[in-house]
């Protein structure tokens, strides 16, 4: 082996795969037992940023910054698709999987939330190293 390349268990991180799993476990507790008008839409859609901020480094050692921005950039993405209609596009309109995973509406709070979502990470990330 390449002494050069690390092997995944090398790059693994425990405490990222361990916030990723709760985050997805009080999404999915969000998404079954929460029909609100905020929580629901506004709070899981920041959350969702931060799950896979927390699931990316769990598995990448990328700097802080540029991989926030890159799940930024990815939430956006897939509004983006939601903005014009994607799942009509390539007929999966009535697959509730494809909705569950692009969604079906586009809203520009979607977006806030989203950014917000990242300002948490990227506060949470300055607190842990300065903690360091």
């Amino acid at each position: 082996m390449n002494k050069n390349k690390k092997s995944l268990a090398s790059t693994f991180n425990k405490q990222y795969f361990i916030a990723a799993i709760a985050i997805l476990f009080v999404e999915v507790l969000i998404a079954l037992f929460v029909h609100d008008k905020i929580v629901r839409p506004y709070i899981g859609d920041a959350l969702v940023v931060v799950l896979i901020y927390c699931f990316v480094k769990s598995f990448f050692p990328l700097p802080v910054l540029p991989t926030a921005i890159a799940v930024l950039l990815f939430a956006f993405f897939v509004e983006a698709m939601q903005y014009f209609h994607f799942i009509n596009l390539i007929g999966l309109e009535y697959s509730a999987a494809a909705k569950i995973i692009i969604g079906n509406s586009f809203s520009k709070l979607d977006l806030v939330a989203y950014t917000v979502g990242v300002l948490l990470v990227l506060l949470v990330e300055m607190l842990r190293q300065s903690m360091q």
